[in-house]
């Protein structure tokens, strides 16, 4: 027989993992929601912030001001120079901090914040641009905003409607996004992130020398330019990398055959696999010299949209070769924090 204090145990434990359940699901509905709202006056936002010759000044209060900071941190991690305003310190002198060429980006859930009407007036008279993101574009600073982006939600997680829940997860989120569009205008790279993170573990593993984890000897898929296609798609099969690469003279890189070189060449041969490769490869690949990091290694592959690169030496000589996987998750280095 169950003990009564056990049966309560169980229906406590049960009512915790209900009422959590709740909570993520206010606050992803939070989020969720968000999406149709999003429209011109964010984009534009954007290209405010993009196009500015100065920083983005971001203020709030309260738990909509730990959310600016978090939007400085990414903003600033990411190419866009930001900073944090606090609206009381900013009445005593820090907005001295604040010019014409910044951009005010103003965090209210309620648009009626005392502390921050109270700076609107000064932040005018300094002609910057004021952007707002709030619950009420109809209130106070919303109205009084150069550009007023919504990021309200039909309710809050607490069970009270009082402490700041599913509003402050919204208004990160959308924080996030204009994070991220602006890392896309910048066309902001691994290697610039690894700049802006000299220490810590994601700094630390962009900086990782290529020849420690690229693949040598006989691991690197390779034929001369008289193999058939054939035995090539063999040595591709064995080595598991999708591709093989092709040598010259002097066993000189020459060239690479890929998935999509197999696919075109039976596009354009009836009797494909035996055709030397030197009919199908793409020459001249892209390759990376010995000495460059991860980093350097990722954002060669982006640009080109490759998904594996020749490793060469000073004289162009093969080294080895690296694969995505290498780097993004199945090799030695694995970005999981």
């Amino acid at each position: 027989m169950v003990k009564p204090d056990k049966i309560n145990q169980r229906r406590g434990t049960a009512k915790i993992i209900r009422e959590a359940k709740d909570v993520l699901r206010i606050e992803a509905e939070g989020i969720y929601s968000l999406i149709d709202r999003v429209g011109t006056d964010f984009a534009e936002a954007v290209q405010w912030i993009y196009k500015a010759r100065g920083r983005v000044i971001v203020t709030g209060i309260g738990k909509s001001g730990i959310v600016g900071r978090k939007i400085v941190a990414t903003l600033n991690s990411t190419g866009t120079q930001s900073l944090f305003l606090h609206p009381v310190e900013a009445m005593h002198g820090d907005l001295g901090m604040v010019s014409s060429d910044d951009i005010v980006l103003v965090l209210s859930s309620s648009g009626e914040t005392d502390e921050l009407k109270m700076i609107l007036p000064t932040l005018k008279d300094l002609e910057t641009r004021i952007i707002c993101f709030t619950g009420n574009t109809a209130s106070t600073i919303g109205r009084n905003s150069d550009l007023t982006v919504y990021a309200g939600v039909e309710r809050e997680a607490c069970p009270f409607g009082l402490a700041p829940t599913a509003s402050t997860t919204a208004m990160l989120a959308l924080g996030d996004a204009l994070c991220v569009a602006l890392i896309n205008m910048r066309k902001f790279q691994p290697a610039d992130f690894r700049r802006c993170h000299p220490g810590g573990v994601l700094g630390e593993r962009l900086r990782v020398p290529i020849e420690i984890i690229m693949r040598t000897g006989t691991s690197v898929p390779r034929v001369q330019e008289e193999t058939l296609v054939g035995e090539a798609i063999k040595e591709m099969d064995d080595k598991t990398l999708g591709s093989t690469l092709v040598m010259g003279n002097g066993d000189r890189l020459v060239g690479i055959v890929t998935d999509g070189d197999l696919r075109r060449g039976l596009c354009s041969y009836e009797r494909l696999l035996e055709k030397p490769v030197k009919a199908i490869m793409s020459r001249n690949p892209k390759a990376i010299r010995i000495g460059g990091f991860v980093a350097d290694a990722l954002e060669i592959m982006e640009q080109n949209e490759i998904t594996v690169l020749p490793v060469v030496g000073a004289k162009g000589e093969l080294l080895g070769i690296i694969h995505l996987h290498d780097l993004l998750g199945k090799g030695h280095i694995k970005f999981t924090m």
